[in-house]
């Protein structure tokens, strides 16, 4: 017969294996790779918002009223009287070309700034010719402004189309009517000349002394000058160094006359071997002597 304590005693259980198993492990691991931990905490709210947004802007009436909204804010900002621009001031410029900058910017005052597109202003009028540089900003008060330096005649270019007034580096100024509007600018002529005129002023102030007698300089096959005297008087001048021959003339010409004498050309194109053309009148005087053996 079994005893009461044998008949009420139970085997103790086993103890359960604490680790996790394969698939509770590699799901813990998995989760605590930094990747995933971001995307749970910032990817998946993004994303429950992002379907949000769609299926709220999915309708085409609720993106028009988003975006009248959107425009009506932003044509109230934009229109605040303290980003208006009521006046346009041009600095540096003669009134001549103050009109053309204003007819070119065709601005209608008063102007949102941020309706001004000021890189594409300055653009227009560094295109006008006889602008050389310039700078737009908007000032406080309202005020546009444009400040333009304005290119020098430095020369006048007669060509086919007429005379033209250039710059120092050759650049077109202005049309010009009349010879007598810049009689104290040279004149320069020729096929090239528009493109050598830094060597013409240089062969210019070598002649100052010639000043009073200087009609102006003639490009010739676009590699060489002619200086051109009055009294029909031409000084040929290399394609080398043509201040050099100039200065030599002159040296010459201070000391003999030589350019006071009946002289046609003086050619300078070799310079080792100037050569003097007398005018035909002094010419048949000369042959006429030497026929007549000098009686």
């Amino acid at each position: 017969m079994r005893s009461l304590k044998a008949l009420f005693y139970r085997a103790p259980r086993a103890k359960s294996d604490p680790a996790p198993s394969r698939l509770k492990y590699r799901i813990q691991r998995w989760m605590l790779t930094p990747g995933i931990r971001m995307g749970l905490r910032y990817g998946l709210p993004v994303c429950v918002l992002a379907a949000a947004a769609g299926g709220y802007l999915a309708s085409e009436e609720r993106r028009e009223i988003i975006a009248a909204s959107f425009n009506e804010l932003r044509a109230e900002v934009q229109n605040r009287p303290e980003f208006m621009v009521n006046v346009m001031a041009i600095d540096g410029a003669g009134r001549d070309l103050s009109t053309d900058i204003r007819e070119i910017a065709a601005l209608d005052f008063p102007i949102s700034s941020f309706d001004l597109e000021l890189s594409e202003l300055r653009t227009l009028v560094i295109g006008l010719d006889p602008v050389k540089t310039a700078d737009v900003r908007i000032r406080p008060g309202g005020i546009l402004q444009i400040d333009v330096v304005e290119r020098t005649p430095s020369v006048v270019w007669r060509s086919r189309d007429g005379l033209a007034l250039l710059d120092e580096t050759g650049a077109f100024v202005a049309e010009l009517g009349s010879r007598d509007l810049h009689p104290d600018l040279p004149l320069v002529a020729g096929s090239g000349a528009d493109g050598n005129v830094q060597e013409a002023l240089q062969v210019v102030a070598a002649a100052r002394p010639l000043k009073s007698r200087l009609r102006g300089l003639e490009r010739v096959g676009e590699r060489r000058w002619d200086l051109v005297l009055d009294r029909g008087q031409r000084i040929l001048l290399p394609t080398e160094d043509p201040v050099l021959a100039v200065e030599r003339v002159i040296a010459v010409s201070e000391v003999q006359d030589l350019l006071e004498r009946d002289v046609a050309v003086v050619d300078m194109r070799l310079g080792l071997r100037p050569t003097v053309r007398m005018n035909d009148d002094a010419a048949e005087s000369l042959w006429h002597i030497r026929d007549t053996g000098g009686q």
